[in-house]
């Protein structure tokens, strides 16, 4: 018994050793949107990452399940992307002629409540909550509020974000754009 026991804690030091590394990388990739670093961002993704932002809609009780969400295969959503898409959003954003971002906009990422769904290394999905704030001009601010579910991949020691799933907690937008990411 005192083996099992001594197992068990072993696991719980070491998910807690791994979702504070978890942790750490979403920390860092705030900070690397905030600073506008978009390409080393950028790198953390996996080439075959799918970075998706369904719309959600107000439904009935009881219909969350099936209807809230937009379904990526037949309905739009508020993004729908790949490394490619991605690059070329970074790219634009770093020429410095988008109009939407002139002059540039102040944003702050803020990333709480992460939790480890399901580790099978070496994938983890990881759940977290976020809210984004901008601001833009004089007076013009927008806040972002919601959740993420990656998937993230270890490859080569280091972690990479292989799918996000994003999910605001709004089924409106009420800002003139959303050049920021998420």
């Amino acid at each position: 018994m005192a083996v099992d026991q001594a197992v068990s804690q072993q696991e719980r030091v070491e998910r807690i050793l791994l979702l504070h590394e978890i942790q750490e990388f979403l920390y860092a990739e705030a900070e690397l949107l905030d600073e506008r670093r978009f390409d080393d961002w950028l790198a953390l993704f996996a080439d075959d990452v799918h970075y998706w932002m369904p719309i959600r809609r107000n439904v009935k009780y009881g219909e969350q399940e099936a209807l809230e969400e937009t379904n990526p295969a037949s309905e739009v959503s508020w993004f729908d992307e790949g490394k490619i898409t991605l690059t070329s959003r970074v790219r634009q954003l770093n020429t410095g002629l988008h109009w939407a971002e002139e002059p540039l906009s102040r944003v702050c990422h803020i990333v709480s409540n992460v939790q480890l769904l399901r580790v099978a290394l070496p994938e983890v999905a990881v759940k977290s909550r976020f809210l984004v704030y901008r601001n833009r001009m004089r007076d013009e601010t927008d806040f972002f509020i919601g959740k993420r579910e990656d998937l993230l991949r270890q490859i080569d020691g280091e972690w990479q974000i292989a799918r996000r799933k994003i999910i605001l907690d709004q089924n409106v937008l009420l800002a003139k754009n959303v050049t920021l990411f998420f």
